[in-house]
């Protein structure tokens, strides 16, 4: 099949998307939400037509905070984020608000979180990340510990880390480059869609695999690995295409009628899930023919 001929063309578009990634991460870094750096994030609505300019409210609240972010959220809202308010800082940012009782507003949402349980909910964000990885490179040796030849079961979970890996990276790259352009920052739901993500992004990979383990075990030594392993992509090429694209249209669909709330979480979803789809059928099966012939270069090697 075409997808293990050119497996050097596809892993080469992965590898810029991954390097293009690092860099923003790298150079920019993810911004976090108020979930991981603690702070104060205010919602809130003014009447139609009376919502002041931005750089009133930055005056009035820059005397709480001088660190205060002001960001403009449809026709009519402010979303504001600042330090961790006390009871008598947050009457003067509300009657700063409201312009002293001169403009209608309605609050939406006020979310406090102290610094010591943002520091704690990004440790438990990467320790979750990391035990999922764990758990599935766990797993698939497990579910594959009976095919030895020509690549053992715990290549299958190596491979299925490396491809989960650029599955993680990429969606984080892009909210690197969002975040330092647009102000998108990253919060426990930004880590529960990667959570998502993977587990998405593994059934596909493990779809592929156990279609490659039947095949093997039905050719027998009739078939080369190569043309083993790219039937298999060919068997399940359609179905990961169709279950992709169906849950895809749901996210798109979702992420433009369903507020800004569940934006930035869908998107996350939608990036990760359609490279999680490419890395699937391109990246993951075909690193097993590349681990398969880089062994059978070794054997002839030594064999000299």
């Amino acid at each position: 099949m075409f997808v293990i001929k050119y497996r050097k063309i596809f892993y080469s578009i992965s590898a810029i998307l991954v390097i293009a990634s690092f860099v923003a991460l790298f150079v920019w870094g993810l911004k976090p939400g108020i979930d991981f750096s603690g702070g104060s994030l205010i919602d809130i609505a003014y009447s139609t037509g009376t919502r002041p300019e931005v750089a009133t409210v930055s005056a009035e609240l820059r005397v709480i905070d001088p660190a205060v972010s002001i960001r403009i959220s449809g026709n009519d809202d402010f979303i504001i984020r600042m330090k961790d308010l006390d009871q008598t800082e947050k009457a003067s940012v509300m009657s700063a608000l409201s312009l002293n009782g001169a403009a209608s507003t309605t609050v939406k949402a006020f979310d406090s979180i102290g610094p010591v349980l943002g520091s704690e909910a990004l440790r438990k964000a990467y320790i979750s990340i990391l035990l999922v990885l764990v758990g599935i490179v766990l797993f698939i040796t497990f579910a594959f510990r009976k095919v030895s030849e020509p690549v053992s079961s715990w290549k299958y979970g190596l491979t299925a880390i490396v491809a989960l890996a650029h599955d993680v990276i990429i969606p984080a790259g892009v909210f690197a480059v969002l975040g330092h352009f647009a102000g998108y920052e990253v919060d426990t739901l930004f880590v529960t869609a990667l959570l998502v993500v993977l587990g998405f992004s593994v059934h596909d990979t493990i779809v592929v695999f156990d279609r490659v383990r039947e095949n093997l075990k039905n050719s027998g030594a009739h078939k080369s690995f190569s043309d083993v392993v790219g039937e298999s992509i060919s068997q399940t090429f359609v179905r990961s295409i169709n279950t992709s694209m169906t849950t895809l249209l749901a996210l798109v669909i979702l992420y433009i009628f369903g507020g800004s709330s569940t934006a930035h979480f869908t998107l996350v979803l939608i990036i990760g899930i359609a490279v999680g789809t490419y890395s699937s059928i391109f990246i993951g099966s075909p690193l097993l023919v590349t681990l398969e012939k880089w062994q059978a270069k070794r054997k002839l090697v030594a064999q000299k």
